[in-house]
């Protein structure tokens, strides 16, 4: 049975036992290791890294943009062709980076902050990522080929729909949507059941990281609110492909229910992408004012108050529609309310930063700007949520600059700051400041000079989503500006990559904890072996690394030579089961392979799905399909009561 014991006892046999564990939990070896990978740090790496790739992408298109409207009246690029950029790095944005960047920061995150040996589902989170990937590359293909999505990337009907929009650019895009969304339901779930029933003995609900509340609050959005946007784009695409009439006013839909169900997604995603970011926020003010954060109550009812406010949002992406007059009443208070929580969450870390002992490295350099950047786009929200005056600004650059405000703010300013502070966690060697202070500042300067004109370009009157403009508008200067901004972030973004591929190698070597921050992730090596922990830790408190007693005792009886687990109850991480973990299979890769095939062939015949659901069903039943060897070793090791 499992049984817990004080650190003081070390196993003798501990380096043994380290070897077994990583011979059991690492990855094969060779070509079909690659593909048959599990083990939840290479997933996550690997996640992170495609939606880098997508990002750095996203960031050329807007640089092409930025380039075509740096003066009046330029053919850098044809019409069609812009309306494909800003479609395409609108949907990779927000679709490719913004949101699963965030899920893979915390699918590799998540486990060792809960001091659990790996992530519930395993081979799902493998199938996840490939299926994002295949979702990603199939677009990028259809950009490559002409055929890439030219309606925003809300893709408005009846814009968007079989009339205005012929070809197969928009099914691409809707494609995309259904392979995306499936990825991140996967992983919502994947991290909903870790969080919930994989925590470290003694780390109660009250006692978890308040990155880790973040991302179980995010799970349960996503689960909320993607399943509306597969909805609408599976009816969109069946009305393009087999005449369904879901929008079509003519034979009883209705455009407007698009907008809807968009909306409804939409808007909480602006909530996933910046509820996460929020527990990036907390561990590294934390770490970096050397004191627990203030009011971790508060920090933790605030974000579940966001949560739950986020769904009541989405209207005021519709203020120009004809919805009632006193909904639009409801939605401007509910607009404004919103703002309650955040601003307590931002009050609890000035008092954390104003009584705590500052370090002024290179992730506190980011969280100070995201202050700075995001209170200015809080700012601009207000006035979008009020009727009269959004109706003034609707679809100008004032709005462009307002959601770059929020997001890059609320989301790339933290998460540039997470990734120099986990960086060495995950390679074990630190970033180089100094180039680390050249990135920020180029980018806080560069993203100021870039996104503050557009306010006043909006004022102005200067719509968005137009490919050039006439001389003697009065944008010239603004316009101008706002590219030297992107040229700017782009040279910031280069020096990142130039400083991580230098400290990947060169970097100074990190140790276990080279911040001297109190959660678990920090009590393992760094990089942390394949099964996280050689004696999964028992917690003792919220930041157990900084407390005396943080981490009592450690667990033991768990076997190392099989991927046993222990799982713990809902609410005070009681010990309770020690299943086995699956072990690596290529099957959610070749499954993965099937479902994409299905996804693409039926932007082509509906008949993709009929026929391609065969290989679809036997994929997944030799994925499940139980190894004689494993069924009888884990009966062997059953213990009845």
């Amino acid at each position: 049975m499992t049984t817990i014991t004080t650190p003081t006892s070390t196993p003798a046999g501990q380096r043994d036992s380290a070897r077994r564990l990583e011979e059991t939990w690492r990855d094969p070896p060779g070509l079909y290791g690659w593909f048959a990978a599990i083990n939840h740090k290479t997933i996550a790496v690997r996640f992170m890294l495609t939606t880098f790739g997508f990002f750095v992408a996203g960031g050329v298109l807007a640089l092409i943009m930025r380039l075509q409207l740096a003066r009046p009246e330029n053919n850098l690029v044809g019409p069609d062709f812009y309306n494909q950029l800003f479609t395409m790095h609108g949907t990779t944005m927000m679709f490719l980076f913004a949101v699963p960047v965030m899920q893979a920061v915390g699918s590799y995150l998540v486990p060792l902050m809960l001091g659990a040996r790996s992530l519930a589902f395993p081979r799902m989170n493998a199938f996840a990522y490939w299926i994002f990937l295949f979702g990603g590359l199939m677009l990028y293909a259809a950009f490559l080929l002409d055929i890439g999505p030219d309606a925003g990337w809300f893709a408005y009907v009846p814009l968007a729909g079989p009339d205005y929009s012929p070809g197969k650019r928009v099914d691409f895009w809707a494609q995309l949507i259904t392979f995306t969304e499936l990825s991140g339901l996967l992983e919502a779930v994947i991290l909903i059941t870790t969080i919930f029933k994989m925590r470290a003995p003694g780390m109660t609900l009250n006692r978890m990281p308040l990155y880790v509340w973040t991302m179980l609050v995010t799970s349960f959005m996503v689960l909320f609110a993607m399943p509306s946007v597969m909805l609408a784009s599976t009816a969109l695409i069946t009305d393009r492909l087999v005449g369904t009439h879901f929008y079509n006013p003519a034979e009883g839909g209705d455009a407007l229910l698009w907008q809807h169900l968009f909306w409804f997604f939409g808007h909480p995603e602006v909530y996933l992408i910046f509820i996460p970011p929020l527990g990036f926020m907390s561990s590294i003010i934390a770490t970096f004012s050397r004191r627990p954060v203030y009011g971790y109550p508060a920090m933790v009812l605030a974000v579940i108050a966001t949560a739950f406010l986020a769904f009541g949002l989405w209207v005021h992406h519709m203020y120009a529609t004809n919805i009632p007059e006193l909904g639009k009443s409801f939605f401007t208070a509910s607009s404004a309310m919103i703002a309650i929580p955040t601003a307590i969450q931002i009050f609890c870390w000035i008092a954390t930063l104003w009584t705590g002992r500052l370090n002024f490295k290179t992730p506190l350099l980011f969280a100070l700007g995201f202050f700075f950047i995001l209170t200015l786009g809080g700012l601009t929200g207000v006035i979008l949520a009020s009727v009269a005056l959004d109706l003034q600004v609707h679809d100008t650059y004032f709005v462009v600059a307002h959601l770059h405000y929020v997001l890059i703010g609320g989301a790339v300013f933290p998460l540039f700051g997470a990734f120099y502070y986990w960086f060495p966690k995950f390679t074990g060697r630190l970033l180089g400041e100094t180039l680390g202070k050249w990135n920020f500042w180029l980018f806080f300067i560069g993203f100021n000079v870039s996104f503050f004109p557009m306010h006043l370009l909006g004022l102005a009157g200067m719509p968005r989503r137009v490919w050039t403009y006439p001389a003697g508008m009065g944008w010239d200067q603004m316009n101008l500006a706002a590219t030297v901004g992107g040229v700017m972030i782009a040279a910031s973004v280069l020096l990142f990559i130039i400083n991580v591929l230098k400290s990947r190698r060169h970097g100074v070597p990190a140790g276990p904890n080279p911040w001297g921050a109190g959660t678990l992730e920090w009590g393992t090596d760094s990089p942390p072996p394949a099964g996280n922990f050689v004696a999964p830790p028992v917690c003792g408190g919220r930041y157990p690394l900084w407390e005396p007693d943080g981490v009592p005792a450690h667990v033991t009886g768990l076997a190392d030579d099989r991927r046993e687990i222990l799982v713990t109850t809902l609410m005070d991480a009681v010990p309770d089961l020690r299943p086995t973990m699956p072990s690596p299979s290529i099957w959610p890769f070749l499954s993965a392979i099937a479902v994409t095939i299905l996804f693409i062939g039926s932007i082509f015949t509906p008949w993709a799905v009929v026929w391609g659901a065969v290989p679809v069903a036997i994929g997944l039943t030799l994925w499940f399909w139980p190894r004689k060897k494993e069924t009888r070793r884990n009966v062997v090791s059953e213990v009845h009561p």
